[in-house]
């Protein structure tokens, strides 16, 4: 299986000199399993150059798109996925709806004329949709399991193994307390809520389960701890709590991401060393390091 990153930032792109190193563009990755099969995680702006580079060769392209879930940082480069609007490729957008709207239209709604000149119906590949909960589903000889996490929107963590081998992707989550009041969990979903509440101990152990000895583990760590006391219930981790989970489900590599947008690459330099000192205290020490703009790796 190879993994390659294209979109390694949250919330907003965040192109410039202070984050040409891990890079500016939202979250999209290429996962190719040992076959045929192309996944695409997430559809961030990372997917624009994506797409480019899968014109260039002239083939047909057949793709599964994984949303983890429909905020905008993760789907707003869709409308300039040029294979989507090339005759002959095939793509399935795999997510959730949310409540009552279907994910087809959340998608769709995005290049509506007010926003967008070329509508999602105009484009000229095939597009199908597919709607997932908490489930596991086979696309070739991969399986693909999902876990629901703590942030708005029925937000899913995408589990893929295959060839004995894991990847875990849990772009967007918070830390979910059974302390925090009602009022601080109405952003998100009540059955996602209401999953955390059932589970006996830590509620965080249904993520860290989720993880459970994973190859490489992806996930959220926008932010530092200190912020994250001043954006507590905004959805979104600090990179302390993305060690711990990994620490905790014994993966093999922690691959920090969802990078804050006001972090220069050496703030992320400063996170990276930061947790490698603090895993020279851990019972466990899985590799540390921070996803960015073409990294690619072999599993």
């Amino acid at each position: 299986m190879k993994i390659k990153f294209w979109g390694v930032r949250g919330s907003i792109p965040t192109p410039g000199k202070k984050t040409i190193r891990y890079g500016g563009n939202t979250p999209c990755l290429e996962v190719r399993p040992d076959d045929e099969t192309l996944l695409i995680l997430d559809a961030g702006t990372g997917i624009s150059s994506f797409g480019d580079y899968l014109m260039e060769s002239n083939q047909p392209v057949r793709a599964h798109v994984l949303l983890t879930h429909t905020h905008w940082d993760h789907i707003q480069g869709l409308p300039f996925f040029h294979p989507a609007n090339q005759e002959g490729n095939e793509f399935t957008i795999i997510g959730s709806n949310h409540n009552s709207v279907p994910l087809q239209k959340i998608i769709s709604d995005q290049m509506r004329s007010m926003y967008f000149p070329l509508q999602f119906e105009e484009l000229k590949a095939k597009i199908n949709f597919q709607v997932l909960e908490e489930e596991t589903i086979t696309i070739g000889a991969t399986t693909i399991e999902t876990r629901y996490v703590n942030h708005p929107g029925y937000t899913l963590g995408f589990r893929i193994t295959h060839g004995g081998k894991s990847l875990v992707y849990i772009s967007d989550n918070e830390p979910f307390s059974k302390e925090q009041s009602d009022s601080s969990l109405n952003k998100v979903e009540k059955p996602v809520v209401d999953l955390f509440k059932q589970v006996g101990g830590n509620p965080n152990s249904r993520i860290v389960d989720f993880a459970r000895d994973a190859d490489i583990l992806i996930h959220d760590s926008m932010f530092t701890p200190s912020e994250y006391k001043q954006k507590e219930f905004w959805g979104h981790s600090d990179y302390r709590f993305a060690l711990d989970i990994a620490v905790q489900a014994r993966a093999n590599t922690l691959i920090l991401f969802h990078h804050g947008p006001h972090h220069t690459d050496e703030d992320v330099d400063t996170i990276v060393e930061n947790c490698r000192k603090e895993l020279e205290n851990k019972p466990y020490k899985p590799d540390c390091i921070a996803a960015a703009e073409g990294l690619e790796i072999s599993l």
